[in-house]
């Protein structure tokens, strides 16, 4: 994969899906999806346990394939509004039910309704940031390395629900919503999985020694368990009957060369149309290609919707009315939230009368 093969006619320049509109004219117009693609777009997820290093190798791994990387989203992140304020000053101004949550309140109480509502809004991120990948292979022809996916966003819900952080309603709720979600997306080329033994993950949480990690509930033994559980007998074997699958002892790290050997090895043209394997990525036509390309670059709003289900089955991750009443209020008198980005005066932007 690494060592691309020249072809007669050059590639076409990688479409800027980010600032143009891929829409049903330029359909017809631009350069078939196909055409920008090649043996290297391809969609690689690394994942693993806490401490595993999967974020560094999908990293490296990206640089050495000349991908894109795709890190993992985190709550912390949806925290801060375009103009970087912290939103998470206004938590006094809010309901308690409505203030901040984030990874680290997580580790400090698990036991809320609040980590609920966290691994819910989790499975979201994931999903809109694996939309973003599948955008971006199919506009640009470059592959993508991500850090987890959207696909293994379950293991955690599984683990909270092991250890009573969130109750079975909750799980119930979370299902349906990926159930509802998952079937638009296409599974990744292969996965790259790092194994690590649960007694290693401790040890090197304790070795890290984090705010609020190594003694919280969320990284006892237990916990860890049941997320390799969930890992290994659950998310391995759905993801291994469509996608390629590597699985590497990462007790001791190895170097990505050997990754990057072990990848490049792998045929992924070997199978036809009535595999299950890589059946994702075969589409009937040209236009086909096109149609879901569109859909992902220009209808992620509207893919948003499928993870966006009513709960009221799961009235207990609800908030009040009252409640978000006073949150609507607070959020949108806060610097840079009244208005769409470049058009807040109070957040410093300028030429606003001129703007269109």
């Amino acid at each position: 994969m690494r060592h691309r093969i020249e072809t007669v006619t050059p590639k076409p320049a990688p479409f800027p899906y980010k600032e143009k509109s891929y829409n049903f004219l330029r359909a017809l117009v631009d350069y078939p999806t196909t055409s920008r693609m090649d043996e290297n777009s391809k969609l690689i997820v690394v994942d693993g346990p806490p401490t595993s290093g999967k974020g560094a190798l999908a990293k490296e791994l990206a640089d050495e394939l000349d991908m894109a990387y795709f890190d993992a989203p985190t709550i912390a992140k949806t925290l801060f509004n375009n103009y970087g304020y912290d939103l998470r000053k206004l938590d006094s101004k809010l309901p308690e039910d409505c203030r901040s949550y984030d990874e680290s309140d997580f580790l400090k109480n698990p036991k809320t309704v609040k980590a609920a509502r966290m691994q819910i809004k989790m499975f979201q991120l994931h999903f809109q940031n694996y939309v973003d990948a599948l955008a971006h292979i199919l506009n640009t022809g470059q592959g993508v390395v991500m850090n987890r996916s959207v696909y293994s966003n379950f293991v955690f819900l599984e683990a909270m629900v092991a250890n009573g952080f969130v109750s079975r309603n909750v799980q119930s709720y979370y299902y349906r919503m990926k159930n509802n979600a998952l079937f638009l997306l296409w599974r990744p080329h292969l996965v790259i999985y790092l194994d690590v033994p649960v007694d290693e993950v401790r040890s090197r949480i304790e070795a890290r020694n984090r705010p609020f990690e190594k003694d919280s509930p969320a990284t006892t033994a237990a916990y860890l368990q049941s997320l390799d559980n969930a890992y290994k007998q659950e998310f391995l074997k759905n993801m291994s009957t469509h996608s390629e699958l590597l699985v590497y002892d990462w007790a001791v790290p190895s170097n990505v060369e050997t990754v990057v050997e072990d990848v490049e090895r792998i045929d992924f043209e070997q199978y036809g149309k009535h595999d299950s394997k890589l059946e994702d990525w075969r589409r009937i036509d040209e236009w086909e290609w096109n149609n879901s390309r569109r859909m992902f670059s220009n209808e992620q709003e509207t893919l948003m919707q499928y993870v966006n289900i009513p709960a009221v089955s799961c009235p207990e991750i609800l908030i009040n009315g009252e409640d978000m009443k006073v949150y609507d209020r607070v959020m949108m008198d806060a610097p840079g939230n009244k208005y769409a980005k470049g058009y807040n005066a109070d957040a410093g932007d300028d030429g606003i009368l001129f703007k269109m």
